[in-house]
């Protein structure tokens, strides 16, 4: 009994994580983003499960508790063992404080956490080491400040699980590795999108009473140290646990296979889920995924791309006209889904500009964002590749002189700029956009009183419209045409935007705000261009980077990847092309309408063309899927392939090409002539990344 009482700290701390892991499933079960019934076979798997996820996750999380509490002793402080701890710890300190040690080749701030950590702890052994009298009061107070540490990490990240399930329907993924990079956005958006300050006022009074009462049940370790046999008891056991609990945690997580995927999310661990979305943010293509021979995959892409030449997408893309150099503007619009706009089905009148333009341009009606990251439509455009697996090449390392639609702007003489409101280093688009020949125009560019409202992301979309307007009447003058893409900021949350611009206040921070904003900005630009001397003589495309939301009961749900996308010219009249095509083609188009001919390394093609075979690409950082045939094929690592037979779920009032609602089923005989199309158009796309042959 007494043994047992040694373990009061785990044992204490780990009840507390159960239930609050417990409590957040049940919220999450009930949340409104879960659009999904459940089983009682499915709850119990999730309840059940989970719990024993939580359990071996603990036991690997409880590591430094375990250092910290076997490391507590009062031996260590007699003499001379005492005095040789403390000079070792000085020494390693002004090792670290020489600026010449091993921590000082990573550079950044961790010699500097090192140090201060170093210090903090030479300090208190110190002050155990030779004012006695106190030990035991400075003991207490450090033993209750490392369960508040572990009560607040564990309260904070059930937090931090609600708030990303409540934006992206999932537990943690690849995406929460990416915003703990870029931190000052990230802390940003939370600071303006929620009311922080009672938030966290909150969590610290419920971690102080928690600690209160774990630290009364859990003080008898402190107050009768386990003497040595008793820590070599509680290693061993630890030990064991630790061993059983690293096979045991991925073991259960290949239950998570539902067919159902909020199953699959409520059952997961959600710190093991960001661990796996740290490890797999580099996923060799080669490694994890279903393949073919690379003479049977670029047979295969022969056979949608006629004219390529061996293993490689190089072919020519000729025109029978003369060349029209036009300027062209190349806006993508963050977090634009189809279903804002009026002919999709929406009725809150948010997008009545867009509504309007649409009808006075080359529109596609059945377009797919290639994934639900900025970045993955900022590659979609200027790479025109399909996705591959992993983090998108504007986040590579290798990501600099590819081919892209800005060099073959430039090779036609072109001024070629990047625009974005925020900071350009944010998701690497500064690093990306320089170094394939850009010339980036971001909120460093802007000065003071060009600013007239901003938020974390940067300044409003018409602070940037307004910028835009003014370079390009300066490129005007130079006699050169140019290509000017702008990204914009403002229909993301926190969706703060100036006030008095719309009938929704951009205080409230609503999606509809976002939305609406963001299409009286453009409104206001368009406005403001028609004035201009080479309005008429340029062209404008309009695109989503990627959906609002990419929530959904499967793994890629179409509608969350559905998008407006449209080419402006003034002087060309409108059409509709209904057919299915991808993010990736929307730029080989534009040059088919300017008649470039060039010698093309893209995936994507010009979708009027009479030889285009219509397909898209969507995906996530892992899952690679191709609709084609009313079929998607899905790709997923451990060579995994799924299929589903897409049948719409029509809408009332709404025309078949808006239509966006697709039951996805399983489709029961496997169409092995699309598996091995997906398969050859990721394996291809990834080959050339891999082995450099997509440079310009």
């Amino acid at each position: 009994m007494n043994f047992y009482k040694k373990l009061s700290p785990f044992y204490n701390l780990a009840l507390f994580y159960f239930a609050v892991s417990f409590i957040l499933r049940i919220v999450l079960f009930f949340h409104p983003i879960t659009q999904s019934s459940f089983t009682i076979i499915e709850s119990l798997k999730i309840f059940a499960l989970g719990l024993v996820s939580d359990f071996f996750v603990f036991v690997v999380a409880s590591v430094f508790l375990w250092l910290y509490l076997i490391f507590i002793s009062n031996s260590k402080y007699n003499k001379p063992y005492g005095y040789i701890i403390l000079g070792f710890f000085v020494v390693l300190f002004l090792y670290v404080a020489s600026g010449k040690s091993i921590l000082d080749e990573y550079g950044g701030a961790l010699p500097k956490i090192v140090l201060i950590f170093i210090g903090i702890k030479t300090a208190l052994f110190a002050l155990l080491l030779f004012v006695p009298k106190l030990r035991d009061k400075i003991r207490y107070w450090l033993f209750a400040f490392v369960l508040f540490l572990y009560v607040l990490l564990i309260l904070q990240n059930g937090l931090s699980e609600y708030f990303f399930w409540n934006e992206f329907g999932v537990k943690y993924n690849f995406i929460a590795v990416n915003y703990l990079i870029y931190t000052n956005e990230v802390i940003g958006n939370i600071m303006q999108s929620y009311p922080v300050i009672p938030i966290f006022s909150a969590l610290f009074l419920i971690t102080a009473i928690v600690t209160y009462f774990i630290l009364k049940r859990s003080r008898n370790y402190i107050d009768n140290i386990p003497n040595i046999t008793e820590k070599l008891k509680i290693t061993a056991l630890y030990i064991g646990l630790f061993i059983v609990s690293i096979i045991a945690i991925p073991t259960i997580a290949k239950t998570e296979n539902s067919k159902n995927v909020f199953v699959n999310e409520l059952q997961a661990n959600g710190l093991y889920k960001f661990y796996l979305a740290f490890e797999n943010n580099k996923l060799d293509y080669f490694k994890f995924y279903k393949t073919l021979s690379d003479k049977k995959a670029f047979a295969l892409l022969k056979e949608q791309l006629p004219t390529i030449n061996g293993e490689t997408t190089t072919r020519k893309i000729t025109s029978d006209s003369t060349e029209n150099h036009k300027n062209v503007v190349l806006i993508t619009i963050e977090s634009y889904s189809a279903e804002f706009m009026k002919t999709y089905g929406n009725e809150q009148n948010i997008t009545p500009f867009l509504d309007s333009l649409k009808q006075k341009s080359l529109e596609f009606t059945n377009l797919y964002a290639a994934g639900n990251r900025t970045v993955r439509g900022l590659e979609a455009v200027t790479l025109c590749l399909p996705p591959t697996a992993g983090e998108s090449v504007v986040k590579r390392e290798d990501n600099k002189n590819k081919f892209s639609t800005g060099a073959l702007f430039k090779q036609r003489g072109y001024n070629v700029k990047f625009m974005y409101g925020g900071d350009a280093f944010f998701d690497n688009m500064q690093d990306f956009y320089s170094g394939n020949g850009y010339e980036i125009v971001d909120k460093s560019s802007f000065s003071p009183d060009e600013i007239t409202f901003s938020n974390v992301w940067g300044v409003c979309d018409e602070d940037m419209y307004n910028k835009a307007i003014k370079v390009m009447n300066a490129e005007a003058k130079e006699n050169k045409p140019f290509f000017n893409h702008i990204m914009t900021v403002s229909n993301h949350r926190p969706f703060t935007y100036p006030n008095n611009k719309i009938d929704i206040p951009g205080d409230i921070k609503s999606r509809d705000g976002g939305v609406k904003y963001t299409d009286y900005a453009l409104r206001k630009f368009f406005e403001m261009a028609s004035k201009q001397p080479w309005f008429k003589n340029t062209v404008f495309v309009i695109v989503a980077d990627h959906c609002a939301s990419s929530a959904g009961k499967t793994e890629l749900p179409l509608d969350k990847y559905r998008i407006p996308g449209f080419i402006y010219d003034p002087t060309a009249k409108p059409v509709k092309y209904n057919q299915l095509m991808s993010q990736i083609d929307l730029m080989p188009t534009l040059f088919g309408l300017l008649h470039f001919s060039y010698e093309s390394k893209f995936f994507g093609q010009d979708v009027l063309k009479p030889d285009y075979k219509p397909r898209a690409f969507i995906a996530t950082y892992q899952d690679l899927g191709l609709i084609k045939d009313n079929v998607l094929t899905v790709l997923s690592p451990k060579q995994q392939v799924k299929q589903f037979d897409l049948k719409i779920n029509s809408k009332p009032g709404i025309a078949p090409e808006y239509q966006i609602d697709f039951n996805e089923i399983p489709l029961k005989t496997e169409r092995t002539d699309l598996v091995n199309e997906t398969i050859s158009f990721y394996q291809t796309a990834s080959d050339m990344l891999k082995h450099k042959k997509y440079q310009h």
